[in-house]
Formats: C-alpha cells, structure tokens, sequence
C-alpha cells in the first residue's frame, strides 16, 4: 500500500508540470527528511547508480538510430518488402508490417519506428485501397515493435537495473517480436483483402532491385546482434561499432549522409541521453528511499502472505505497469518500479529475462492506448486524421498485445527458449 501511494503522490506531483527528474528528487528528499529527519549523501547514491559502462550503450543506440533515419537509409526498407509482398491479399499492409520489423531492429524506438515507416507507408496503403482505419492501425501497432525486437534501449537499462545478461534479454525479445509481427500480419491478410494495386500501376520495381538497394541497411542488425551473441563484443562496444558502420553505410555507400545531418544527430542523441541520464540519478533517491523505508521487503512479505501465485503476480504486474504506462515514458516506470518489485519475484522464482520481456510488451501496449499515446499522435500528424479515428482504428491491435501477453504467462519458452539454447542461464 505504501508502494502504491508513493506512486500516486508522484504522479500527483507530474501532473502540477514537475519534470520527471525533479519530481524524483524532491518526493523521496521530502519523505527521507520527514522520516529520518535528516538527508542522504546524494552525490555517492547518484554516482553509485549513474556510474555504469552498459548505459553507454543507451545514447550510442539512440546515435545509430539518428544516422541511419538522417541518412535516409531506411527509405528502401519498405520499397523492398513492397516488391516482395505485393502480388499477395493484403500484402501492402503486410509489407508495412516487414519494414517496421526490420525498422525496429535498427531503430530500438517505437515511435521513430511509427513515425518513418509511417510517412512512407500510409499514402501507398490508402492508395492500394487499405482503410483509412487499417492503414492508421498496422503502422501505430507494426511502430511497438520498436523496443521488443533488439537492440532496445529500455531492454539495455532494465538489464543495468536488474543485473541481467543484454545478450539474454535481446534474444528473448526475438521470437515475442517475431510473434506480434506475424499476428499483425495474419489480421492484416484477413481483413484487408481489397488491398490490391490499381489498374492504372506501372510495373513495379524488381524483387532483385529493391533488395540490392535495402541490403547494407539490413546488414546494420546482423552486424551488431551477431557480434554480441558471437561474443566479438560486449553490447556498448556493440553500439559503438554499429554506430560506425551506420555511419560508413549512410555517408560512404549511400552518400546521403551529410555534416548537417551528423551534427543533428549527436545533438538529438545527447539531450535525449542527458533527460536519461537525469532521470537515471532522480530514481536513485527514490530507491533510497524505497529501500530506507523496506518497501521492497514489504512486497516480498506480502506476496508470501497472499500466497500469490506466480500467474496471479505477473497478472497484476502487467495490469499496474499498463496503467502507469499511460502516464508515464518506458524508462521512468523500469527505475521506479524495479527496485521495489525484485524481492517479491525473487519469492516466487519468477526469471528476470522473462519478465523483462512481459515488461516490455506491456509498456508497448501502453504506448498504443487511447487518447493520447505517443504512437497514436504520430499517425495524426502525419496524416491530419482525427485523433478519435486513430485512436479507434489500434484496438485490435492491442488486443493481440494482450493476447500475445497473456500467451508469453502461459509459455515461458516462447522468450526464454533461444536465451536457453544459447547457453544463458544454464
């Protein structure tokens, strides 16, 4: 109960337009020198908690990401899963579905990948005769694929907070991904078989070409998970080298690159690592606190009280990280909820890969929930729709994330079987 109200003070306190940092700061300062009457050595629990190798890898992600965008190396993405899957039912919206895969592999951020494959893909499905509401759905649901699939930025933090193998996590993201993309597909060829080119199309371009010209892009995932799971480098050597090579394809191959174009993106990298970085330190207090006040312990007592199963657990866990999902971004609800939340799984022997991917699957459902999700907006200013029509058009879409969820509960092999048979955890 204590945990719960902490939470809703907090988001008391966002919603008067505190920044998520200082709310962080201030809230557990507050209750520390009203409990304790004194406060903490702040320098040597910041530093303590920010002074970690693998989050280098976060900023270096976002880095790849930018070059990769900037350059313009993406926009052959969807041209090749067009020539690929064009002649079949559906095989427009199916092919948004591909290129947001592959995207996603690329990207690590579901709304870079709603937001690129978006512009390019929803004016080809509308005009191959998709609904306006199947159209604005397959790209805000193919967009949450962006932190599942690796390499994932909230999957590299939860691996710093939880101490848990990136290498494991990225390979239990795989098949869940993999999973989704094939049940958005699989709706996609069912209700929109009207999608069919237009009399008047010119011949397209060849399987052959367009795979030519999408080829180094794809490489840039194989490259950087292959190099992990190869075990040639460490996931932040991983970053720093796909970051390399993102940059050799965008300005030596493709030529699009330019010093513009760079400087943007280590501009957009940096603040959005240092607004990280900040957050980071802010839920290093709140831990503290939580720690100081024995919450986590309470949880773990009282989960053993209950006699909570463990489905009965990660049920209600998925319900609370949903709803705080709603209000609050991916990284804040891993570093607010994780410390207090480890001893009650350690209880139940629930494995820590496995949740991190329930985890992720649950914040991406959240990204797509009506009214103003980040994926949802994305799509209205792209295409000046109605924010109530978008907003309708992702309920399916959702839930098959809950279905794929609720399957994730029942078998935990599906995200734990390729850690497995890669010798994590064994």
């Amino acid at each position: 109960m204590s945990f719960l109200i902490l939470m809703a003070v907090l988001i008391g306190l966002l919603y008067l337009g505190l920044p998520m940092f200082a709310a962080l700061f201030l809230l557990p300062l507050g209750v520390l020198l009203y409990v304790e009457g004194g406060v903490p050595a702040l320098g040597e629990i910041v530093i303590g908690n920010i002074n970690g190798y693998l989050l280098v890898a976060i900023p270096l992600f976002m880095m790849m990401a930018h070059v990769m965008v900037r350059g313009r190396v993406v926009d052959d993405l969807y041209g090749a899963a067009f020539a690929l899957l064009r002649g079949i039912r559906g095989g427009v919206g199916i092919a948004t579905v591909l290129a947001c895969t592959v995207f996603a592999a690329i990207s690590g951020s579901s709304v870079a990948t709603a937001l690129t494959i978006g512009k390019i893909a929803i004016p080809q499905m509308l005009r191959y005769g998709m609904s306006r509401r199947g159209a604005f759905g397959v790209v805000a649901g193919g967009g949450t694929l962006g932190i599942l699939i690796p390499p994932s930025a909230p999957m590299v933090l939860y691996a710093f907070v939880t101490e848990t193998s990136v290498g494991a996590l990225f390979l239990a993201g795989l098949l869940p991904g993999l999973l989704m993309a094939f049940l958005f597909a699989a709706y996609v060829f069912l209700t929109e078989g009207k999608a069919v080119a237009p009399a008047d199309e010119p011949p397209p371009e060849s399987i052959g070409t367009s795979m030519r010209r999408a080829g180094w892009s794809m490489t840039l995932p194989i490259f950087v998970l292959g190099g992990i799971y190869m075990g040639v480098f460490t996931a932040t050597e991983a970053a720093g080298t796909g970051t390399l090579y993102a940059i050799a394809i965008a300005a030596l191959i493709y030529r699009t690159l330019t010093w513009r174009d760079l400087w943007d993106g280590v501009q957009d990298a940096t603040r959005t690592s240092a607004m990280l970085l900040m957050i980071i330190a802010g839920a290093a207090v709140y831990g503290y606190m939580l720690t100081k006040l024995r919450i986590p312990q309470e949880l773990a007592a009282l989960v053993t009280d209950m006699g909570l199963s463990r489905t009965g657990f990660l049920v209600a866990m998925m319900v609370l990280l949903f709803v705080l999902g709603l209000v609050l971004e991916s990284f804040s609800i891993i570093l607010l909820t994780m410390p207090a939340i480890l001893p009650a799984m350690g209880v139940l022997e629930i494995d820590k890969v496995w949740y991190g991917v329930l985890l992720t699957l649950s914040l991406e459902m959240a990204l797509i929930s009506p009214p103003v999700a980040m994926n949802l907006v994305v799509i209205k200013a792209i295409t000046g729709a109605p924010l109530s029509e978008v907003n309708r058009s992702i309920i399916p879409y959702m839930l098959m994330m809950a279905f794929g969820t609720g399957l994730l509960i029942a078998f935990p092999g599906i995200a734990l079987w390729l850690p497995r048979l890669a010798g994590y955890g064994n």
